[in-house]
């Protein structure tokens, strides 16, 4: 089992900087690969914003790509997502996974409580 523990949501004006986290637990933690983060906001399905596996390869939405940055630190279990110059649509919930594959898969995956983005204008 892995428990997730997400960390860093908040307010912020447009053109701002936020940082999540996400610390991951358990006894089967060894054994996971992939951590991302998936988002979703009011009205809309969750989607994509970023993976990283083990190894260090990074996958991004287009919406992100040169904004937001995914890192992880794997002594730590933990994984960080960099979210600079923000925008309004950029609110949302956003869900910490993990998986033992290489891939989120959303049935098998482990999920995060969630943790809230606000961006202003």
């Amino acid at each position: 089992q892995v428990q997730l523990v997400a960390s860093g949501g908040g307010l912020v004006q447009a053109g701002g900087s936020l940082r999540l986290s996400c610390a991951a637990s358990g006894r089967s933690i060894f054994s996971i690969n992939a951590m991302g983060w998936y988002r979703q906001a009011p009205g809309k399905q969750r989607e994509l914003v970023a993976v990283i596996t083990r190894g260090g390869t990074t996958n991004y939405a287009d919406s992100v790509k040169g904004r937001f940055s995914i890192s992880r630190d794997n002594a730590k279990n933990t994984v960080y997502l960099q979210m600079n110059n923000l925008k309004p649509e950029d609110t949302a919930v956003y869900y910490c996974a993990a998986d033992y594959s290489d891939i989120i898969r959303t049935i098998q995956a482990y999920w995060g409580q969630g943790t809230q983005v606000t961006v202003s204008s």
